[in-house]
Order: C-alpha cells, then sequence, then structure tokens
C-alpha cells in the first residue's frame, strides 16, 4: 500500500530559479558567435577548450565553448568534435525560446534588425528563412519568430500591460 505524499512546497519556501544561460550548439562557432554578438548587441565575455569531467559527459565531444553576454542573457555557444554523431532530429529538444521586448516598437526593431543582418550577407544561415510578420492576438501580445544562425527558432514579443499575467 502507497501513501499520497504531498509534494506541494510549504508556504513561503517556494524554490525559485533564474536564467543563468542559454546553450547554443553549432557546427560554425566563429559565424554563431559573430552572429549572436551582432544580433543581439553583445560582447564575447570569455571562451575555454578545456572541460570537466563532468561536462565532457553531458556533452560528448565539445571543443570549445564562448559565452556571448547580450540583451540581458548569457549565450553559452559551443561546438563539438567533428566524430560526434548528433541526435535523430525528431529527437524531443527545446521548441523554441521566447524573448520579450519592452514596446511594440523594440519588437518591430528587432524583427528589422533581423533582416539586415541576414540580408548583409555576412553570415550562413542553417535556415535561410525570413522572420514571419509581427502577429497580434486578442489580447493585444505582438510577436515574430526568427532562426538563429543555426537554425534554432526564437519567438520575440511584446505584452501590454493589460495582458500581463496570461
Amino acid at each position: 500500500m502507497s501513501l499520497p505524499v504531498d509534494v506541494t512546497s510549504p508556504p513561503g519556501t517556494a524554490l525559485q530559479a533564474g536564467l543563468h544561460h542559454l546553450a547554443v550548439e553549432t557546427a560554425d562557432l566563429d559565424n554563431c558567435v559573430a552572429w549572436y554578438t551582432e544580433f543581439f548587441g553583445g560582447t564575447a565575455a570569455w571562451s575555454i577548450d578545456t572541460f570537466s569531467d563532468l561536462t565532457r559527459d553531458r556533452l560528448p565531444g565539445i571543443t570549445r565553448l564562448t559565452e556571448v553576454v547580450a540583451a540581458g542573457t548569457r549565450f553559452h555557444v559551443f561546438t563539438r568534435s567533428a566524430s560526434y554523431t548528433r541526435p535523430h532530429p525528431d529527437t524531443f529538444q527545446f521548441q523554441h525560446v521566447c524573448l520579450t521586448a519592452a514596446t511594440a516598437e523594440e519588437l518591430r526593431r528587432w524583427r528589422d534588425h533581423w533582416q539586415r543582418l541576414y540580408a548583409s550577407g555576412r553570415y550562413v544561415f542553417a535556415c535561410p528563412e525570413p522572420p514571419t510578420e509581427i502577429v497580434v492576438d486578442s489580447d493585444g501580445v505582438s510577436s515574430f519568430y526568427a532562426y538563429d544562425v543555426n537554425g534554432l527558432e526564437y519567438e520575440f514579443t511584446h505584452i501590454p500591460a493589460e495582458a500581463e499575467g496570461r
């Protein structure tokens, strides 16, 4: 016989976590770091090529990692050796990451910025698809989707004050 288990936290002891970084795997570290630096207006803070046993176990074949600090976020951009076999594309992974814009105008500027960088021809895109149009839902929330140089999908959104908390 099993007893019911209460998995809720006692009042005032709820666990909290903040986002430290997003890890982005790439086949072309220099292209990816340059794009993240320019698109998000950041800087390459540091790079490493020596890793702990835990990191090598979790990310087999990792060869280099650069932290790009931009737009209030850390991106850990890394590459693996050519001998690393990637999982099948149907393997579960994050579908997209959503970043917020403070205003609807800033949202439009993010989309325009993506288009300018793409049109510059300075970057190689795994998924050479333009960003979606900006759509506005019935609550006034506006958003668009775009791919980074690796084909990872980002959503950019603006949530007006009257729609907060949804």
